[in-house]
């Protein structure tokens, strides 16, 4: 079985989280928001350091319910900053419930999350092509267009590279390889549409 080259061999929840989950439209609004917080607690480090700490964090993050986010305090902060599950990095902690706020500011002003993300691609995923993972980009300008417009509204840790990588997870972009055994799976996905997935 064929994977895309960045999945490591024998690795069994990184292989299921590549063959069950990465690419897959997702169009919940609290689906994508924890997907963009993990993605921003990435930065710098593996996604398997965050994969496998995924379950910590739900449970640190009160399930990334952006409604609980939101109202942490300082005494939560130092809490987290005690969690060895997660990573303990006090600017993230802090984006993370400044980007709870923000989806709240937004979801206050009728504006949904998923609708505003997934207007960028016109609601259904961009097929991609690519034959290797050197192929592969590390930002766009779409998500260099995302990404503006995230930070204009006070999002943090949400740089081009971040919300790329954020849009191959979600299925904003299908970046399986054409050789992947998924590739054809979620190119279908994409061609069903927002909802049908």
């Amino acid at each position: 079985m064929t994977r895309c080259g960045w999945v490591p061999e024998g690795d069994e929840k990184y292989c299921a989280y590549h063959d069950e989950e990465w690419g897959v439209p997702e169009y919940d609004s609290k689906a994508l928001f924890e997907k963009l917080i993990l993605d921003g607690f990435q930065a710098g480090l593996s996604w398997r350091t965050i994969l496998y700490k995924r379950d910590n964090f739900r449970k640190a993050f009160r399930d990334f319910d952006p409604l609980k986010v939101a109202r942490f305090k300082e005494k939560n902060i130092e809490r987290l900053l005690q969690n060895e599950g997660i990573i303990r990095h006090r600017g993230k902690i802090e984006g993370t419930i400044t980007n709870a706020q923000l989806y709240l500011r937004m979801e206050r002003g009728g504006e949904d999350f998923s609708a505003y993300l997934w207007h960028y691609v016109g609601g259904k995923p961009l097929q991609n092509a690519w034959e290797t993972l050197a192929d592969v980009p590390a930002k766009t300008p779409l998500s260099e267009a995302i990404s503006k417009d995230l930070k204009k509204r006070g999002f943090k840790f949400c740089g081009p590279t971040i919300v790329y990588a954020f849009m191959q997870a979600v299925g904003m972009v299908n970046d399986h390889t054409v050789d992947c055994h998924r590739y054809e799976a979620v190119k279908k996905m994409g061609q069903i549409g927002h909802g049908q997935a």
